[in-house]
């Protein structure tokens, strides 16, 4: 009798299922460090804008805020575009902004010119994380969701980290700054070039026809929003909590990468050779947090207890540095290190704001959700650089701390919302686990 070939068509399919998820992981997480490389086209450039233009830092922080206010206008309308036309081609429309953005900065003559190229990477920054995240959901299996997430933010953390060293080094190399911002023009097209070689791996319309098995139900077929206004997901609680979540925790990260450099030379007297690497520090810790936090979000059903503990630790060590007690070096690496809770809370957030998500409006939610952060960034940056013009350096640390306290408080109330969704009250759960 010949064995049964069941098993080995099974063994095939999870294959090309792994390599397939694999596939769509990789494209979407090189987009998305893409959008953060973005982020800090202009600021590594500053300093020598001040030396051709003679601009203030008050003007330069200004083309920071244009960037932030036109994402996150843009982010909460483009999940609504992401709904309704897919979110491939919004991606990739995505992306061309970012490339207009560097042409524009290359031939800007003074501040108009580098206003109009922030408002163009802002345009491009905009649609990311709704398009993103509704490709992940939509392709990749569930149990592998978490790490897709985790992958997600590595690849953020790593734009970030790339872009200052790539936009300086190119303009020392040319002598030119023009020619470091045409070199990311290029860079976006590359990218582009590289998603439409592969594009069938980002097409979320494929992603609603997968099998039942390993995708998610409420993305097929009719769904519970039919019927019902586009802006009906705005009167869930669970949205605004985790807007509410986004604002807070982001608001921590602008005071660290903003002004912990300064803020350390005037608290503990360092020089500013050491404060200068402390936010590469905190994106290099927060890193391996998010590769780690993808294992934990995968094989947790409370993600809310999973990002309080780790944003109450980084709260925690920031609270610390700003008391002045620590010494010095050590300061400086208490403040790297809370980038490890933060980034270990990462895929957990965005595992949290996928399940308290209704079904039919995965892109609509992201960019509501996600426009948090550009508020925060927005924001928080002008009140921490006026508590350092005050002579109040602590109060970065402080104020960080207690913004990722207040975000823990918006996670935990949008994980108790979930909860009784499901149907299953947190207290009879905690009398049976007992």
């Amino acid at each position: 009798m010949n064995p049964p070939a069941a098993p080995a068509v099974a063994d095939a399919g999870t294959s090309v299922l792994l390599r397939d998820d694999a596939r769509t992981i990789a494209l979407v997480g090189l987009a998305h460090g893409t959008s953060h490389f973005f982020h800090l086209l202009l600021p590594p450039l500053f300093p020598l804008f001040i030396r051709d233009f003679g601009f203030s830092y008050a003007q330069l922080g200004l083309l920071v805020t244009t960037f932030f206010v036109v994402s996150g206008i843009g982010q909460a309308l483009a999940g609504f575009v992401v709904d309704r036309t897919g979110a491939r081609p919004v991606l990739f429309a995505a992306l061309s902004f970012f490339a207009l953005s560097g042409v524009a900065v290359s031939l800007s003559t003074g501040y108009g010119g580098l206003m109009f190229a922030a408002a163009l990477a802002g345009l491009g920054n905009c649609p990311f994380h709704p398009a993103d995240f509704t490709i992940l959901n939509r392709r990749v299996s569930t149990s592998r969701l978490g790490h897709a997430f985790s992958v997600h933010g590595l690849t953020g953390n790593l734009g970030w980290a790339a872009a200052p060293v790539f936009m300086t080094g190119l303009a020392a190399a040319f002598g030119s700054w023009r020619w470091a911002a045409a070199c990311a023009s290029l860079l976006a097209l590359a990218v582009i070039a590289i998603l439409w070689w592969q594009r069938d791996a980002i097409d979320d319309h494929q992603g609603l026809a997968a099998s039942p098995a390993v995708r998610r139900a409420s993305d097929r077929g009719p769904t519970a929003m039919d019927g019902e206004h586009p802006l009906a997901f705005l009167r869930l609680p669970s949205v605004w909590l985790c807007f509410s979540f986004f604002f807070w925790s982001t608001s921590a990260l602008s005071g660290i990468q903003s002004f912990s450099s300064p803020a350390l030379q005037q608290l503990v007297g360092l020089p500013l050779s050491v404060t200068s690497l402390v936010v590469t520090g905190y994106m290099l810790f927060g890193a391996v947090g998010i590769v780690i936090g993808g294992f934990l979000a995968a094989h947790s059903d409370r993600l809310e207890r999973i990002i309080a503990a780790c944003l109450l630790v980084s709260a925690a060590l920031l609270a610390l540095v700003g008391s002045g007690v620590v010494p010095g070096t050590m300061a400086a690496l208490l403040t790297a290190a809370a980038g490890f809770g933060a980034g270990l809370a990462g895929p957990s957030r965005d595992m949290l704001i996928r399940q308290a998500a209704p079904p039919g409006a995965t892109g609509r939610v992201y960019g509501a959700v996600y426009s948090g952060l550009d508020l925060g960034f927005a924001v928080a940056a002008p009140v921490f650089g006026w508590l350092l013009d005050r002579g109040f350096p602590s109060g970065v640390f402080y104020g960080s701390a207690l913004a990722l306290s207040v975000g823990v408080a918006s996670a935990a109330a949008v994980g108790f919302g979930i909860e009784r969704r499901r149907g299953t009250p947190v207290a009879h759960r905690a009398i049976r686990a007992g």
